[in-house]
């Protein structure tokens, strides 16, 4: 029997002993399906800080949090099942979960022992919740994501490898409907355990469901889908509820936390829809995400802090080639993507989100002109129609944003999106008044 979809749910979806036990009704029709989880929300950001006292060599404190950590889930075990013998099964699966990471306090700390330590909170969300359905007599599989998922040297998932060991994992299984594995966990090109980075359970979904062919793959968080804008700092938002896969995509890069930007691309290639779910609100039909989607002048607004601007003066760029490969060459050494870029005959000025080598970047800069950095920005980003043939189709969002200075603007180099550079502190004002004057 094939696999028909795959189902995603995220940290807060798996938060809490009542949360995992309304999973249930979502999971249990006659559609055999795989489910994905992540570590209950806020074990991911605990196991990190665990790693970090390790690294400092503070294992007394390490000591104490691994501690906490084992009394908070043998609290979560004791609610989450209803009979002794299974209450029992429960602390013994915690105990082994931080024995396990207890050992690495025995010990010098490595890199790669950290992966390990992280891995262990999807490993304890899926096999608790894998308990519960045994508890419920409901007929559920474990198949352990290190089995199957795998990143090649370059940290990219290895799909031929994948879709080999998928499908063989699953023909050695019983039969049944619901088959449960980890997001975010995977394996390196070493065999070592390893990861997909932050939020990227979404990833492991769709990496799944394309190695699978499924019909379609469902990411359940605690929001109803895509927002046209952000609601954290803007009343009265609506759910969109068709995307292309771009358009997503342009979405989740810059801001829209309810996707990780990496997950729609394997869904893509694969043309599978992505359907955005609410665990709090099942009845929502969300957000579906597929190759085409109606176009509209405005769909939606987001916004990406953490931005750094850096702009290059030099009378050597005028008429002369080969300028800018210098400039990105710099980058490229220190493996640091550019956001967005803007060029005059003598300036160039490029926007980078991660500002580790920042420094150093500026410094092997001034071999090329004058260089000046500024921190703290924020790239808007509006999604709409913008293809190039348009006429018309802008001038809303200056208007909006007239009391708003402007530091870069980006057009012409996707269809689906025009984006912006502005200060941080000037965030909040720029999208409630784009949310005023794009979408009432």
């Amino acid at each position: 029997m094939e696999i028909s979809k795959v189902m995603k749910f995220g940290g807060t979806s798996v938060g809490s002993p009542d949360r995992m036990r309304a999973l249930i009704p979502l999971i249990t029709d006659s559609e055999r399906k795989i489910v994905v989880l992540s570590a209950m929300s806020g074990t991911t950001n605990r196991l990190v800080e665990i790693t970090e006292l390790l690294y400092a060599g503070d294992v007394d404190q390490a000591s104490k949090k691994i501690g906490e950590m084992r009394t908070d889930y043998h609290q979560v075990a004791e609610e989450l099942f209803e009979t002794d013998s299974f209450r029992q099964t429960g602390h013994e699966l915690v105990d082994s979960h931080f024995d396990y990471i207890s050992n690495f306090t025995l010990r010098i700390f490595t890199k790669l022992q950290e992966k390990a330590i992280l891995a262990q909170g999807e490993l304890l969300s899926t096999s608790l919740f894998h308990k519960l359905l045994n508890e419920r007599n409901i007929d559920a599989l474990l198949l352990p994501a290190l089995n199957f998922m795998r990143i090649d040297k370059d940290g990219e998932p290895d799909m031929f490898y994948i879709e080999e060991n998928i499908i063989r994992e699953i023909e050695k299984l019983p039969a049944g409907n619901i088959i449960i594995t980890q997001g975010y966990i995977c394996r390196n090109a070493f065999g070592e355990t390893d990861n997909l980075k932050r939020g990227g359970s979404d990833f492991s979904a769709s990496i799944i469901g394309a190695a699978l062919n499924v019909s379609e793959i469902q990411i359940w968080t605690d929001i109803s889908g895509f927002h046209n804008n952000d609601p954290r700092y803007v009343e009265n938002t609506s759910v969109i509820r068709e995307l292309s896969f771009d358009e997503a995509a342009e979405l989740a890069y810059f801001g829209a936390k309810i996707l990780h930007p990496s997950s729609v691309n394997p869904a893509r290639l694969k043309n599978i829809p992505v359907r955005l779910k609410n665990t709090m609100e099942p009845a929502d039909e969300g957000t579906l995400i597929t190759s085409s989607s109606l176009l509209l002048d405005y769909k939606a607004v987001a916004a990406k802090d953490g931005i750094s601007v850096l702009r290059i003066n030099s009378d050597r760029m005028l008429l002369a080639y080969g300028f800018l490969r210098k400039v990105f060459e710099i980058f490229e050494a220190y493996k640091t993507p550019i956001d967005m870029i803007t060029t005059s005959e003598v300036a160039v000025s490029l926007t980078i989100d991660n500002a580790q080598f920042l420094s150093q970047i500026a410094r092997d800069l001034k071999s090329l002109g004058s260089v000046e950095v500024e921190e703290n920005q924020t790239i808007i980003c509006i999604v709409g129609d913008f293809r190039t043939e348009r006429t018309g189709s802008a001038p809303e969002i200056f208007e909006a944003l007239d009391t708003i200075p402007l530091k870069m603007i980006s057009y012409g180099g996707s269809p689906h999106s025009l984006s912006l550079l502005i200060d941080t502190s000037d965030k909040v004002k720029a999208l409630r008044l784009l949310s005023e004057h794009l979408f009432k």
